[in-house]
């Protein structure tokens, strides 16, 4: 990771959030460098996980990708690039046309990516093509007034992403990546669904009762 953003102006700070794992990921990645590690005592999922690490970050720009790798980390250079220019949050699009995929996903899991995609319409305001890719860059400020509003512990935090961003006239840029899907995802299908649509309506009251606008902080 470090190797692959070498050229990026002003330095890296690699942060590593271990969510309660039991295989020896915070001593890995201690070993392998990385500046900060911090360990959740119990797993509390993607969400809770990616809030605890961009929290932490002290850059002007902040970046977070998939511990799977299914995205090369050389690809972080460019949305950092973009964010630099002037974009508050810049994400990833499987959909995009010029996205490359180099490994497929398995149909169940394409098919419930669909879906969760279209679900999605119910909270967002702006017509996205991909809200669940790994891949997401932010600026400092933008990172702040997201995840300090941020409620969702599980994988529809993506989507709370989105929503929180709108809400507070964040500018928001979809790019292609290139992804190389693993077997090594922790997401099951089946399961992550039905706990994404109950979040979504969750995202949907609380974006109604304005907890996601500026002055107003989340985690309760």
């Amino acid at each position: 990771m470090r190797a692959a953003l070498a050229h990026t102006t002003g330095g890296v700070e690699l942060i590593v959030v271990d969510d309660g794992s039991s295989d020896g990921t915070a001593d890995a990645a201690r070993a392998a460098g990385a500046d900060v590690v911090i360990s959740h005592p119990a797993n509390r999922g993607k969400g809770a996980a990616v809030r605890t690490g961009v929290l932490a970050a002290t850059g002007q720009t902040v970046a977070f990708t998939d511990a799977d790798l299914s995205y090369a980390p050389e690809q972080l250079a460019g949305l950092l690039e973009i964010v630099e220019s002037g974009v508050d949050v810049v994400v990833g699009s499987r959909r995009h046309e010029l996205t490359r995929t180099l490994v497929r996903a398995g149909r169940l899991r394409e098919l419930g990516g669909r879906v969760i995609n279209g679900l999605t319409q119910l909270v967002l305001l702006g017509n996205y093509r991909d809200t669940q890719c790994g891949l997401k860059a932010f600026t400092a400020e933008a990172a702040k007034v997201i995840f300090e509003r941020s409620r969702i512990d599980g994988f529809a935090f993506d989507v709370e992403v989105f929503v929180i961003a709108e809400r507070n006239g964040l500018s928001l840029a979809e790019v292609p990546v290139t992804v190389m899907n693993t077997t090594r995802s922790t997401v099951n299908v089946v399961r992550d669904a039905a706990r994404l649509v109950r979040d979504l309506f969750r995202i949907r009251q609380w974006s109604r009762s304005g907890v996601y606008e500026y002055g107003a902080t989340g985690n309760g």
